[in-house]
Formats: C-alpha cells, structure tokens, sequence
C-alpha cells in the first residue's frame, strides 16, 4: 500500500514537470512570434509613405529663380496698380491699373497654392530695387504719373513675358511650368494694353 502511494505521488510529480516543461516552451514560442511580429513592424515602418505636406518635389534653380522673381514682381504689379487707381488722372491709365490688381492678385494666389502644396516658401516682401521703383513712382502726381506709369508697365511686362516663357520651356517641376505657361497670353495682353495707355499719355 504503501508502495503504491508512493507511486502515484510519482506519477503526479512527472506529470506536473511535463506540464510545466510545456508551458514553458509555449511562451518562449509566444515570445520568439512577439520578436519575429516586432521585427516585422520595424521592416514594414521603413517603407510608410511620407507624411502629407512633407515636400518630396524636388526644384531647379530655374524653378526657385522664376517662383522668387515671380512673387515678387506679382506682388510690385498689384502695388503699383492700386497706385494707378488712386493717383492715375488719364482713364486709361485707371483702367489699366484696375486690370493689374485683378489679374495679378488671381495669378499671385494661385503660385502661393502651388507654393503651398508643395512646401516651398515664396518671398514675401520687394527686392530693394523694385521698393525704390513704387517708392519713385508713388511720389509722382499727375501726367507724371500717368507716363511714368504706362512705361514701367510696358518694360515689366516685356521682361515677364520672357521669363514665363523660359520658364514654360525650360522649368523642371511640372505644376509651375504649366503656371507660366496659361500665364503667358495674360502678360501678352498686360502689354498690349500698356502700350495703348503709354500712347493715350504722351
């Protein structure tokens, strides 16, 4: 009797330490999925897509130069013609300075949601020397202004007309060569109405 007590407790002692021993190795199982599972995140972590709004376009310099020149010579165009609208006394001179607010603020907003949309930031004050042209021209009154007026406008509007087709042509980032281009019939009309304004005033 005493044998077999003995016995079962033995019995029950083998069966316990294989439970134990399976169990044991059940976890390490767990942890060696939890360790595959985790390095499988790290892999997968390095192929997630770049967070919206991070810029993944990649600028020329040409595409810098003509956004730079282009937001700062939108922005002069829209000074200026509020000027005209203020100070200009022939009416085609007023109606032309109207246009360039209208026109120039629609274009100026729609590089800055370009700008935006791929995380470049534009200029956002005159270069020195555009500064001094609004500052001479502000302080004119008159035919004075009227003529000195009209000339700025046919000069600018010639020298714009080449950048945005150079732009048109040669740019590297699709979106802005694609700006410059539906610009460019605009420009060509800006000039043509500044060379009627320059003849009504001289």
């Amino acid at each position: 009797m005493k044998k077999s007590i003995l016995t079962i407790i033995a019995i029950g002692a083998m069966i316990a330490c294989e439970k134990k021993e399976t169990t044991h190795l059940d976890h390490s199982t767990d942890s060696s999925a939890a360790a595959n599972d985790s390095s499988m995140m790290v892999k997968d972590s390095a192929n997630v897509a770049p967070v919206a709004g991070a810029t993944t376009t990649a600028l020329t310099d040409q595409d810098k130069k003509f956004a730079d020149a282009a937001a700062t010579g939108g922005m002069m165009e829209v000074m200026m013609g509020e000027l005209a609208q203020s100070q200009a006394t022939d009416a085609s001179v007023k109606a032309l300075g109207t246009m360039m607010v209208k026109d120039h603020s629609k274009a100026n907003e729609e590089l800055k949601s370009w700008a935006t949309s791929i995380g470049y930031t534009l200029p956002t004050s005159l270069k020195a020397e555009q500064q001094k042209m609004y500052d001479d021209l502000k302080a004119k009154k008159g035919v004075d202004f009227d003529k000195a007026y009209a000339e700025a406008m046919v000069t600018d509007h010639k020298k714009d007309i080449a950048e945005f087709k150079k732009q048109a042509a040669d740019g590297g980032e699709a979106s802005l060569k694609s700006f410059a281009s539906k610009t460019v019939p605009t420009l060509e009309h800006h000039l043509m109405e500044s060379e009627k304004a320059k003849s009504a005033v001289k």
